[in-house]
């Protein structure tokens, strides 16, 4: 992928020691991240902890929105960032984005609230080598800088699903919002992409069976997928996590049953709903 002319001449920048200005404000060329949806092979990734902190840019010499803003900082904060690009959030904790916020728009920082701000950096963009690379040559880094709002955001490693969804889960129950996986062999990339999935808590719900779609291709002559009702009259098919064995001989129309998704819609339709077994404890 060819880099964007912005953060080509960044990257230059940092390898001649020089920092160079972005516009005042042009939307930046970063990784946005797609919505993991349950199939991930997590071996794969490093995960790091979901921030609910304000994207930052620093581009060598000042750090900027991803909308290309610059953002007001005490001098101290950034006297001695690195020439080189850096990606990551302005974090207070959890809980704390409007607090942060609302110290991020002030034009004429407060040094009292800045001191309570940390820059957890988890990517140095359009460097070389694969994720998990550029993973440890951040955490080299910020170790040499020493400043202690200056911190690479930890990585983790998990080899099952059900080790994942631990973490996730207590993640959440601490009062973060999520997982961030990325992939650990892939090189730097800009906009919406796969190697970056952002992951969210599981809500379950349930529905009622009200019909039966047949399956088509692998699925002939088994089922596709379940039409369902909330009791809310939410209407909507239901054809992931459907084990072969529930396609043979489905839930009958009638039974209750219990199912996951992410989040909802403005419709009120749950988004990456996903079957997860009958209700036959009633």
């Amino acid at each position: 992928m060819r880099a964007h002319p912005i953060v080509q001449s960044l990257a230059w920048a940092a390898l001649l020691g020089t920092a160079l200005p972005l516009p005042a404000a042009e939307t930046l060329p970063l990784l946005l991240a797609e919505t993991e949806q349950g199939q991930a092979d997590v071996a794969l990734y490093l995960v790091s902890e979901k921030l609910d902190g304000v994207r930052a840019f620093w581009d060598g010499q000042a750090l900027r929105t991803r909308n290309g803003h610059r953002i007001q900082v005490p001098s101290w904060f950034v006297a001695r960032f690195p020439a080189q690009p850096l990606d990551g959030e302005l974090w207070m904790g959890r809980g704390e984005f409007e607090r942060l916020s609302g110290i991020v728009r002030r034009q004429t920082p407060d040094d009292s609230q800045w001191q309570q701000v940390r820059y957890l950096v988890f990517e140095l963009p359009q460097s070389p080598g694969t994720f998990r690379q550029r993973a440890l040559a951040l955490r080299e880094l910020t170790a040499r800088l020493a400043l202690p709002w200056l911190q690479a955001v930890e990585q983790w490693e998990f080899g099952s699903r059900e080790a994942l969804d631990k973490k996730l889960e207590q993640i959440v129950r601490a009062g973060g919002e999520g997982l961030m996986l990325h992939r650990a062999d892939a090189a730097y990339v800009t906009g919406r992409s796969d190697v970056l999935l952002k992951l969210k808590a599981w809500h379950d719900a349930e529905a009622t069976v009200i019909g039966h779609q047949p399956g088509r291709g692998k699925y002939a002559g088994m089922l596709g997928a379940l039409r369902v009702r909330t009791a809310g009259g939410v209407e909507f098919m239901l054809g992931t996590g459907l084990s072969d064995a529930d396609r043979r001989q489905p839930p009958p129309v009638g039974t209750l049953i219990t199912f996951r998704y992410r989040e909802l819609t403005a419709r009120g339709l749950p988004r990456f709903a996903s079957y997860h077994r009958p209700r036959d404890d009633l």
